[in-house]
């Protein structure tokens, strides 16, 4: 599961030609904190500032995203979670620089990131939502995972079992199809990422402080 990443950098955003991100973001993102998503309006590409992490209209708080920062693509329509967003198409990416997963070394976790090898972002699929809590409005989104027993390179994370699980990349072609896409069906985009255009490391954890910025455009 990944619970951890860093979302694109400025000299990223550029290189793939997106609009520019009208907001700060921090440098590392895990659950409950703000992150840049990706999304088609009606005017064309468009950034929200959203949570990593679902909070459906009836959860009594934000705390629940702290369990809903991923979701399974096979059980989408069943989870009360992800069912209002699934069911409205209201799909969106996560770009990243790299994202971080447990590999267990000699029964110990480490943590290694994931990333491009040409250092170029890429487009995790989510799903996104918004609600209301009293006064407050809440956009929030997930991870959207699939099974990675058989991927080449993710089969190796997570803890000693059968139950491996994987992010699902968009590449970069098939961007504006899946933004654009208007069924809950998305079996057709559940396809392990090209593991010859990515690498993998192990990445100590380095303390980061959430209120860091990662970007401030207005400087």
């Amino acid at each position: 599961m990944c619970a951890n990443f860093k979302p694109l950098t400025l000299e990223q955003l550029h290189r793939l030609h997106l609009p520019e991100i009208p907001f700060e973001y921090v440098a590392e993102v895990y659950p409950n904190y703000d992150l840049p998503l990706l999304f088609n309006a009606q005017q064309g590409l468009e950034w929200r500032k959203v949570g990593f992490g679902m909070v459906p209209k009836w959860a009594e708080d934000k705390s629940i995203a702290l369990k809903t920062y991923n979701a399974r693509n096979e059980t989408l329509l069943q989870k009360a979670s992800f069912i209002n967003a699934i069911s409205k198409c209201k799909f969106g990416v996560i770009p990243v620089a790299e994202f971080y997963e447990s590999k267990y070394i000699d029964n110990k976790p480490q943590r290694w990131g994931v990333r491009r090898k040409d250092g170029q972002a890429f487009y995790i699929a989510a799903l996104y939502d918004i609600c209301q809590q009293g006064s407050e409005v809440i956009r929030s989104s997930t991870m959207i995972t699939m099974n990675a027993i058989d991927h080449p390179m993710m089969k190796d994370f997570h803890e000693p079992g059968d139950v491996k699980r994987s992010v699902i990349v968009i590449p970069h072609a098939r961007l504006e199809e899946w933004l654009n896409w208007k069924s809950p069906n998305i079996q057709s985009f559940v396809e392990g990422f090209p593991v010859e255009e990515f690498e993998c490391s192990h990445v100590p954890k380095i303390k980061v402080e959430k209120i860091s910025p990662q970007l401030n455009f207005f400087d």
